[in-house]
């Protein structure tokens, strides 16, 4: 098993386009563009497309709602044709703060709407005309004057990938999709996603190896590690505090699964109450180190090799360095040190 490396580009930032054509030049493996409440993914997809010829292009993450599956489908297999097959739809429900807020779309039945979302997606991408009928799709609409259609575009394959932190949305995406888009990750506990994602997988005919399973870090290459770790951790109080209710923070969940209950808890907490400080500095600094790759390259180069032995095969990352030529310079380095870890993978098998 061999680790690659993705990188997360923002079309807020300054050269995110100049970026994205200097990784695909010194071997990044795969392009990730957000969508949140900013720009949309797809657009700024296509113009790298338009710029690049090997690297592969994914949208991290459309967020299932904002579009009807017909559209995404659409989409898809328009950046799949530009980019001559190197597209990668990555999706995801978002949360009720968003799809309520932002786009004025009920958040409900996310799983179930993953999941009929994906076989929509699925039919029209491999040319059958379109007749669905689900619990929350009804294709053509009942009782209207909706025809069954086809699309005229040629078929084609469009690998979904799924981002997933609760056991159903990751037994979902072991059952039936291309990859994996996970967060809020340590190695040291793959088992709270892995596991139902491999039991899934398995029930479904196949097994855990048959999904690029990609998880997203921040790469900090310093001599102060604890400063650093700590830095990353106050990051978290956002995530925390606001990224979902009292009742519902699939990151806080995701993170108790993995034994830190009582410490997001006390963050939401002191952030609901306006203490942004204290909630910042009640963030372990366990999570902000644990979660990323912090530290000199030997450091960093030991946790590459613990994500690659718990099973990960893509690591997304996010831009390292103020500039772009910072940012290719830690690239570079990073790149390095992964190819230094899966050669001692195949060194070892060889032996």
């Amino acid at each position: 098993m061999t680790l690659s490396i993705g990188l997360s580009v923002n079309p807020q930032d300054p050269q995110w386009l100049e970026l994205a054509r200097e990784a695909e030049r010194i071997g990044v493996d795969s392009i990730w563009v957000p969508e949140f409440w900013a720009y949309d993914a797809f657009t700024p997809l296509a113009a790298i497309a338009a710029r690049t010829e090997r690297v592969r292009l994914a949208t991290g993450i459309a967020q299932l709602g904002a579009r009807t599956p017909a559209m995404l489908a659409m989409s898809a297999m328009s950046l799949q044709h530009l980019s001559g097959g190197r597209f990668v739809l990555g999706i995801g429900t978002s949360g009720p703060q968003v799809m309520e807020g932002w786009h004025g779309v009920r958040f409900s039945r996310p799983v179930r709407r993953t999941r009929e979302t994906i076989e929509i997606i699925r039919m029209i991408t491999a040319g059958e005309r379109l007749t669905y009928t689900g619990e929350v799709y009804q294709l053509p609409l009942p009782g209207s004057e909706g025809a069954a259609i086809r699309s005229r575009a040629g078929a084609c394959f469009v690998p979904v990938y799924v981002a997933a932190l609760g056991p159903a949305n990751l037994a979902l995406t072991g059952e039936l999709a291309d990859g994996w888009i996970g967060n809020s990750f340590f190695p040291e506990s793959a088992e709270v996603f892995f596991g139902p994602l491999g039991a899934a997988a398995r029930q479904a005919g196949r097994s855990l190896s048959d999904l690029d399973l990609v998880v997203a870090v921040s790469v900090e290459f310093t001599e102060d590690v604890e400063a650093a770790g700590r830095r990353h951790a106050a990051g978290y109080a956002f995530t925390f505090g606001a990224m979902g209710s009292r009742s519902s923070n699939f990151y806080n969940n995701a993170f108790a699964r993995q034994g830190f209950g009582e410490d997001v808890a006390e963050v939401q907490r002191l952030w609901a109450e306006g203490n942004r400080e204290a909630a910042a500095a009640r963030v372990p600094i366990e999570i902000g180190l644990g979660t990323n790759l912090i530290g000199p390259p030997d450091v960093v180069r030991d946790r590459l090799r613990a994500y690659r032995d718990c099973g990960v095969t893509t690591l997304r990352v996010n831009p390292i360095g103020s500039d772009l030529r910072d940012c290719i310079a830690g690239l570079g380095t990073l790149l390095d040190l992964v190819n230094d870890v899966n050669d001692s993978t195949e060194r070892a098998a060889g032996s």
